[in-house]
């Protein structure tokens, strides 16, 4: 029999507030969850109730102000600043619902910036963001700046800088929120690829059925806590598709 298996991210009794003038408004109270290596969860729940916040706090975005954060067995509030910035390039792709893309770089020095910060040699850097945009179907766009990309495209270009180091958690807050179905099944299909083919897990904050039972576990965020919740049947696999390596 194998050896039990720890959970990749760990949260006990997270907490969240923030000051408003006089007042305390929590966010996130006693929350526990654990993510399991390639685990691939949805978290869905009504806006305003802290999704947004939750995945902040997972990847190191921010802190929380209760409870311990506990990242492959070690505790990211005994790391200093820099060392969670060093952990959130290296560990953590990020997929935000309006892209963050850097609107004086093109797609592809969007791309390659990730690896560029972790100074690997921009030979290596240059060569593995062409291969994802590629993998993505933006070959025709690689110096294309954001502003001449559609929505869809930017959340391309967005996905492909995400796992330019192929980190081992993958945290999208409402990744096809602003974009058309057929698009928004694309970026899809690429975040449940990633986690196919690279073992990342992967944690959506989304309000998208069809998205949320894809992923298979669903969690619902309510008064600052999550419960499980049986998820909407996943969408008939798409035959064919896009060819390709490993992201």
């Amino acid at each position: 029999m194998g050896g039990r298996v720890t959970p990749l991210v760990e949260a006990r009794g997270l907490g969240k507030s923030y000051a408003d003038g006089p007042a305390v408004v929590r966010v996130l109270a006693d929350l526990d969850l654990a993510v399991m290596p390639g685990e691939r969860i949805a978290v869905v729940g009504a806006s305003g109730v802290g999704k947004s916040t939750l995945l902040h706090l997972l990847g190191a975005l921010d802190r929380p102000t209760a409870g311990q954060l506990v990242f492959d067995g070690v505790d990211l509030a005994a790391r200093s600043e820099n060392e969670l910035a060093t952990f959130r390039n290296r560990e953590v792709g990020f997929v935000f619902q309006f892209h963050h893309l850097l609107g004086d770089f093109t797609a592809l020095e969007n791309v390659m910036l990730p690896a560029l910060i972790a100074r690997e040699p921009a030979r290596l850097a240059r060569a593995r963001a062409r291969d994802l945009l590629a993998r993505v179907g933006l070959e025709e766009r690689l110096h294309h700046r954001p502003g001449a990309l559609s929505g869809g495209e930017q959340q391309r270009v967005a996905v492909a800088r995400a796992v330019m180091h192929r980190p081992r958690l993958v945290l999208a807050d409402e990744p096809t929120g602003n974009l058309d179905p057929v698009t928004g099944e694309t970026v899809q299909q690429l975040l449940l690829d990633l986690n196919r083919e690279h073992g990342s897990a992967l944690v959506v904050a989304t309000h998208n059925p069809g998205l949320a039972g894809a992923l298979g576990r669903a969690l619902r965020l309510a008064d600052g806590r999550l419960t499980e919740e049986a998820p909407a049947a996943a969408p008939a696999a798409r035959r064919g598709g896009r060819g390709g390596g490993a992201l």
